[in-house]
């Protein structure tokens, strides 16, 4: 149960309701504080929509991150997100087998975006090797934005966790076709 009450357009001045336009319990959540609500909405918006980094990539990501911080909510979310960007069920399962570290038949490039979520979520930041690599795909720019979509979704997972956010019954299918770890 979440450590804060999930408010409705209801509980919200004319002016915050369009931050519950899509009314999920973790905008419910962060409604509490319209300021911090909008900020975190911007960013997040530039991140799955105005970055001109490939959304795949973007989604395997965000996958990473969720299943590493054994995050039910964020993972159940971008399993159903990333099929909308081209993450495959078969993506999703080279992943979990990345992660294990086991060879998969993923592209490198989509592979090296993996190791690069792994180092952040697990090291605190990427390695000079991972950065390296990154460079020989990416221009800085882009660069910019693989690191940016890992560095704000572990931000993401560690405010769910911290304020117990609750997986919506709708998103339990995705965990049940894809279990997270037990620790």
């Amino acid at each position: 149960m979440a450590r804060v009450r999930y408010l409705t357009k209801d509980d919200l001045a004319e002016a915050d309701k369009p931050l519950l336009d899509r009314d999920i319990n973790l905008f419910r959540a962060i409604a509490h504080n319209p300021k911090a609500a909008r900020a975190f909405s911007h960013l997040g918006k530039h991140v799955r929509f105005g970055s001109d980094l490939d959304g795949r990539l973007r989604e395997l990501a965000i996958l990473q991150v969720g299943y590493l911080a054994r995050s039910a909510y964020e993972f159940s979310h971008h399993v159903k997100i990333g099929g909308d960007f081209g993450v495959s069920d078969d993506d999703i399962r080279a992943m979990i087998a990345e992660t294990e570290g086991k060879e998969t038949g993923l592209e490198p490039v989509a592979r090296l975006v993996l190791r690069a979520a792994r180092e952040m979520t697990q090291d605190g930041g990427a390695s000079a090797q991972t950065f390296d690599d990154l460079k020989a795909h990416f221009a800085e720019d882009m660069i910019i934005e693989v690191f940016l979509a890992i560095a704000f979704y572990n931000a993401v997972v560690r405010f769910l966790a911290s304020m117990e956010i609750d997986v919506e019954p709708e998103y339990q299918q995705y965990l049940d076709r894809f279990p997270l770890p037990k620790d």
